[in-house]
């Protein structure tokens, strides 16, 4: 620079308080609207232009007064998914670490949610069931396909999906007109 030339305003840097303000004022509007992971917070405040010193100072202050808290955020978010969208295990643990959740919080959040295999398996059949009604008037491989790529997208293991998929299209497992469900060796 020149001696004589002047700092244009705009690119002389903003004050720490100002964007101090600035970061609490657009960290309680993204909280206002939705949970908010540590990660997201950090993305949301450095976009605003925001000192690392500054992103790194509001993140601790909402961690410490609990606003921000990833172990919270994924446990409710387990329940959501798994409710709400129908997702098994894998694709929650995918749409967790999307929204830059630490591995720890998730599994400290899969473990209080207290999910067990049948539960997933549970889930699993009940969204085979309904979307195999929509899969009627195809023939069984391309019904097949199409519902085990639904379910495999949804996060389920293949096992629970090749077992949800049979018992969708096949109906629940019939016991023998005999009454006997074993096999008898003479």
């Amino acid at each position: 620079m020149a001696s004589g030339d002047e700092i244009d305003p705009a690119d002389a840097p903003r004050p720490l308080d100002e964007q101090r303000a600035d970061a609490e004022r657009v960290s309680m509007r993204a909280l206002g609207r939705k949970g908010v992971s540590e990660s997201e917070m950090r993305q949301l405040l450095t976009k605003q232009d925001l000192d690392t010193e500054v992103v790194e100072h509001e993140v601790a202050r909402l961690v410490r007064v609990g606003l921000l808290d990833d172990v919270a955020l994924a446990t409710d978010l387990v329940d959501r998914l798994h409710e709400r969208k129908g997702l098994g295990r894998q694709g929650v643990v995918a749409e967790l670490r999307r929204r830059g959740i630490d591995q720890a919080a998730i599994d400290a959040a899969l473990e209080a949610s207290a999910d067990d295999a049948d539960d997933e398996f549970v889930r699993a059949n009940e969204l085979a069931e309904k979307r195999a009604r929509q899969l009627r008037g195809l023939d069984r491989a391309t019904a097949e396909r199409r519902l085990s790529g639904f379910l495999m997208r949804k996060g389920y293991g293949a096992g629970v999906v090749r077992v949800a998929v049979e018992r969708a299209l096949d109906g629940p497992p019939r016991r023998s007109p005999s009454g006997g469900g074993t096999v008898r060796f003479e």
